[in-house]
């Protein structure tokens, strides 16, 4: 039975998408030691290399200016003896005047005994990874905030190219804004300067498809879909991919040699090189096909006709 906290304040930020949990760790330290004009006695604590003795040890340690004290705990959920601890001895934390803030980043298991007792005691604020249109408006904002604008392909380009790591997202953001300098953010600058994250695990999805083996793929779909990656998010990632596949392959029926590729082709030459090896497994009109049940799904997600993970399914079934 868990004993209801009343004095101690604790906060519980926790969640994959560490940039932006990060930032309101970092905001929210700032704010209480604007709050507190005595000064704040800020202490950090990480990992393995405390137990709780440790931590009320340190909210008995008075200065002659009262100041107030923070506590950091950070990635605490694999220190086993103090979730122990903390579980079995938590009343004494109704004692302590201090402000006791848990950091956990990335997945926590929501059946956790620790996480059920922050859930129902604590300021608690979730980070999931941001997707589809939330992702594209976080990265407008970011570019506002310097003073910039993007055209709308190049919004769509860049999102694609990165994805949910919002720390690489920032500093290609940062990137793109000085060298666009006084003029929209242009498809040709993502072009030039962003390298495109294309997951390992969609290539793997298209070879699998490529070789007749669409239980792999859907493994492999699924396993995005499980780990919370948004399901137009992977739509997108293979529509952008199979489009590549057609531009390549296209050139190659031209019988272009690969270094008239990397010269003709609009692609970066990242992409150009996963892309190659891969355009030969498949025909022209079998690309065409392909490409055309993608846009025809996409559509049918658009106007609601279908559930974006069934839709998925149906596809991959259907190549």
């Amino acid at each position: 039975m868990y004993v209801k906290i009343q004095q101690a304040m604790l906060i519980f930020l926790y969640g994959p998408d560490t940039f932006r949990s990060q930032k309101k760790l970092e905001e929210t330290i700032k704010n209480y030691k604007k709050a507190n004009k005595n000064g704040l006695s800020l202490k950090y604590f990480d990992g393995e290399n405390f137990d709780l003795e440790d931590l009320l040890g340190e909210t008995q340690t008075n200065s002659m200016f009262q100041n107030k004290k923070l506590l950091v705990l950070k990635n605490v959920f694999a220190n086993k003896k103090f979730k122990e601890e903390f579980l079995e001895h938590n009343k004494k934390i109704t004692k302590v005047d201090a402000i006791v803030l848990f950091y956990e980043a990335g997945e926590i298991d929501k059946r956790d005994r620790l996480f059920k007792l922050l859930q129902e005691n604590s300021e608690v604020q979730e980070f999931e990874l941001l997707s589809g249109d939330k992702l594209a408006a976080w990265a407008e904002e970011e570019i506002k905030n310097y003073g910039a604008a993007i055209e709308p392909e190049a919004l769509k380009k860049l999102i694609i190219f990165v994805g949910s790591d919002l720390w690489q997202l920032e500093n290609e953001v940062i990137k793109l804004v000085n060298y666009a300098k006084n003029r929209k953010i242009k498809t040709e600058d993502v072009d030039l300067l962003v390298r495109p994250k294309i997951e390992n695990d969609i290539f793997e999805t298209i070879n699998s498809l490529a070789e007749k083996k669409k239980d792999k793929a859907l493994f492999l779909i699924h396993k995005h879909l499980e780990k919370g990656d948004s399901p137009l998010y992977l739509l997108s990632m293979i529509n952008f991919q199979f489009r590549n596949l057609l531009e390549i392959r296209d050139l190659i029926e031209k019988k272009l040699p690969y270094s008239g590729i990397l010269k003709t082709s609009s692609l970066h030459p990242f992409v150009i090189k996963k892309t190659y090896q891969q355009a030969q497994k498949f025909s022209f009109p079998v690309l065409k096909k392909i490409y055309r049940k993608i846009f025809q799904i996409d559509l049918a997600i658009k106007t609601g006709k279908i559930e974006p993970e069934t839709a998925l399914d149906l596809l991959i079934a259907d190549l």
